[in-house]
């Protein structure tokens, strides 16, 4: 490992749109879908466009388009979440996947590893289980999955234990101490070759319940446009209801900024067993801040990889201490 080499930083420019080899890139396909998951078809409707789509302001509907779209693309038998529980836009998680790929193909002769030697480690996984369960999938990848919340760790176990093509690529451990990110799980000799994660973003959740009002009526608005209507408000509309997530999952002290700083931090001390330290970085201003102690913690390289879905754009960033 060469530690007085100055990290470099690449920004993977590209147009707007998905990642070329995101099966969702070209929309949803509502005909399979429903025959994937039949319970889907309650919740179809007839977009202005005169394509078929979901009301996505409808908890339930994000839900059931969810299920149909892990049945028919990545061989779930079954998929469910708690009550309450974040439900993540599957297009979106898959490009985060796509992106790691490409970054590991370029110490791999440009090929793209498909193969169950590729070890990650997903930081708070979730009750969804989402980039295990696309990950392992697509590429073959053995995926261990964190979290500190007990029913998010039982829901990640089930989805595993009901799921013949997940079972044996995906394990779940759960984080017994608030303060670490990656101590307690990674365990001593053992190696992975990479770590992601998708932080919680808002610092309070008065900050978070702000973002939840925003969204929900980001949808409705666009819901009335569609539909030609005057919008009147509803004063007895509860976002919560639309938007689920629980507090782990959206908020932390400090919000995004500091958990990615701390995660940077604590990488230090795993250095030798991870290959690719990732994460999400929802918001664009914190990258300087990131870049700067990436820098000051002396990686050997870091790239920030851009992400697009729609009018929506994302990025990740990437760390090594190691010469690859």
């Amino acid at each position: 490992m060469t530690t007085n080499k100055k990290p470099s930083s690449k920004s993977a420019k590209q147009a707007p749109s998905m990642h070329s080899r995101n099966v969702h890139k070209n929309g949803y396909p509502m005909e399979a879908l429903c025959k994937a998951h039949p319970a889907l078809s309650e919740y179809v409707v007839n977009a202005k466009s005169g394509k078929q789509s979901i009301d996505f302001a409808k908890p339930q509907a994000v839900k059931a388009l969810n299920a149909a779209l892990l049945m028919h693309y990545y061989g779930l038998k079954t998929w469910d979440i708690p009550p309450g529980y974040l439900c993540p836009p599957v297009p979106g998680r898959a490009d985060y996947i796509h992106g790691i790929a490409d970054i590991l193909a370029q110490s791999n002769a440009k090929a793209l590893p498909k193969e169950s030697k590729i070890r990650g480690l997903d930081i708070g996984t979730g009750a969804n289980a989402i980039y295990p369960i696309i990950g392992s999938y697509t590429y073959g990848w053995e995926f261990v999955g964190s979290d500190i919340d007990a029913v998010s760790v039982k829901s990640a176990e089930l989805l595993a234990a009901k799921n013949p093509s997940l079972t044996p690529l995906f394990s779940v451990r759960k984080q017994t101490d608030k303060s670490k990110i990656f101590g307690n799980i990674i365990q001593p000799d053992e190696h992975f070759t990479f770590t992601m994660c998708n932080p919680p973003f808002h610092k309070s959740a008065e900050d978070a319940a702000l973002g939840s009002e925003r969204k929900a009526k980001g949808l409705k608005d666009n819901k009335h446009k569609r539909n030609g209507k005057k919008q009147t408000q509803n004063k007895g509309t509860n976002s919560a209801l639309n938007f689920a997530g629980t507090h782990n999952e959206l908020w932390c002290e400090g919000g995004e900024l500091a958990f990615i700083q701390r995660m940077i931090i604590e990488s230090v001390q795993f250095k030798q067993q991870v290959v690719w330290f990732t994460c999400l970085v929802s918001k664009g201003e914190h990258l300087k801040a990131i870049e700067t102690s990436l820098k000051y913690y002396n990686v050997n390289e870091y790239k920030i990889v851009n992400m697009a879905q729609g009018q929506k754009l994302s990025r990740f960033v990437a760390w090594t201490f190691m010469s690859v």
